[in-house]
């Protein structure tokens, strides 16, 4: 039997645009042979995929998990929104969101993790040939605190846990835990409808910051006021921009007469003890991803021979 070498089974991948196992298996089943390998592969359809690696996903879902103290936000790509409504691809995220509940956030790691006799990305590869569409595994993230809750919303959810945004929730606290279930899910709900951009000032990409406070003087620079006076205005300035930006210091939509963090700390009654609001991650759908726009009319021309 032919020993299979990395550099081969690298070569099939290149060929093929198929996952390193399955490319692995294709050269183990055929004893080497590129050729013959190649055809395993288009026989069981998994080349299939490579032929759809390069279009855009940006449509999909963001799948959704928690138990108890840990959760975990899931994004998976398609190319179309029809896919999100397909079984197979519905099964497939919520498989992918069980996984990064046990594995963790690592794209890499999620996809190498076996569930029964494929790996993830193996069965990511298999449901590209099967539906049609490329797919991709973008990115997940977890939470976890040693004593309290994760909690979770998702908006437009096409079934439990799935939908087109997604949002964990940690709270920190050794009280009751569906009181902080409870409050956990309305601070979800308003880091949908708020989208805060940190948790507090602190967590701001400085940079950014230093870019807020660089407009506001300028502005007041190109009125005339004094440097002295444009230091406070920013300052006040800031104060402004951190109630728009930061979750703690914004306004409660649930009681806008009180901040998320006022809201917190009137909860720690209820709950029986102290609560710290230790995180959060908020998952958009496509977000950041530059879609492709086409002209519909101009590709069935085009593809009938017309101008």
């Amino acid at each position: 039997m032919a020993t299979i070498t990395a550099a081969m089974v690298k070569d099939l991948r290149e060929t093929t645009g198929v996952g390193m196992m399955d490319c692995k298996n294709a050269l183990a089943a055929n004893d080497g042979d590129m050729q013959a390998s190649i055809d395993w592969l288009r026989a069981k359809g998994l080349s299939k995929a490579a032929k759809k690696a390069d279009r855009v996903a940006a449509e999909g879902l963001i799948g959704v998990l928690t138990a108890g103290n840990k959760g975990v936000v899931v994004e998976v790509n398609s190319e179309t929104d029809f896919v999100a409504r397909n079984d197979q691809f519905q099964g497939l995220v919520k498989m992918i969101a069980q996984v990064a509940l046990k594995v963790g956030s690592d794209v890499e790691a999620i996809k190498a993790h076996k569930v029964g006799d494929v790996t993830v990305e193996t069965a990511i590869t298999e449901a590209i040939a099967t539906i049609g569409e490329n797919m991709t595994l973008r990115r997940a993230a977890t939470l976890e605190v040693s004593a309290g809750v994760v909690s979770s919303y998702v908006h437009n959810a096409v079934i439990e846990g799935l939908g087109k945004m997604g949002i964990i929730v940690a709270l920190e606290s050794t009280g009751k835990a569906d009181d902080l279930a409870t409050l956990g899910k309305q601070i979800a709900m308003h880091v949908a409808a708020a989208n805060p951009q940190a948790l507090d000032s602190a967590g701001l990409d400085p940079a950014v910051v230093a870019r807020e406070k660089e407009v506001m003087a300028d502005k007041y620079r190109q009125q005339g006021k004094p440097d002295a006076m444009i230091e406070k205005i920013v300052e006040n300035g800031l104060k402004t921009y951190y109630k728009e930006v930061c979750l703690l210091d914004q306004a409660f939509i649930h009681d806008t007469g009180k901040s998320v963090a006022q809201a917190v700390k009137e909860a720690e009654g209820k709950v029986g003890a102290p609560i710290k609001l230790a995180g959060f991650v908020r998952y958009a759908l496509g977000e950041g991803i530059e879609k492709q726009t086409s002209d519909f009319a101009a590709e069935v021309a085009a593809a009938s021979g017309q101008k």
